[in-house]
């Protein structure tokens, strides 16, 4: 009961009753990231373009869809990541999500936090 209750009413534990009805309805699976966010595409937005989505692993973090994926999402670019037309520029480095607030976050020399 508890985890209808968490789908039902919070939209950051990953997706809700709402989302989850709509990706089956209308949601074509494009692909899946290295960290389990599934990305989906289906129906038509305001603009007329193909609507596009990300199903988060976990928690909703919107700075956790690597730089691919994120051109994607937004329309930058129409090739998504697992196709085989997609190379990711040579100084591309790993992604990594936010991590304000957590130990790994950067802290320079003679903060206060340090």
């Amino acid at each position: 009961m508890k985890a209808f209750l968490t789908q039902f009413f919070t939209w950051w534990n990953s997706q809700t009753l709402g989302t989850r009805f709509h990706t089956w309805r209308h949601g074509r699976k494009v692909g899946q990231d290295e960290a389990g966010n599934v990305y989906y595409e289906g129906g038509i937005d305001s603009e007329g373009r193909t609507r596009r989505w990300v199903i988060y692993r976990d928690y909703s973090e919107a700075s956790k869809i690597p730089p691919g994926w994120h051109g994607w999402i937004h329309h930058r670019v129409d090739v998504a990541p697992p196709s085989d037309d997609y190379r990711p520029r040579e100084w591309q480095k790993p992604h990594l999500p936010n991590l304000t607030g957590s130990p790994a976050a950067y802290r320079p020399q003679g903060s206060v936090l340090t």
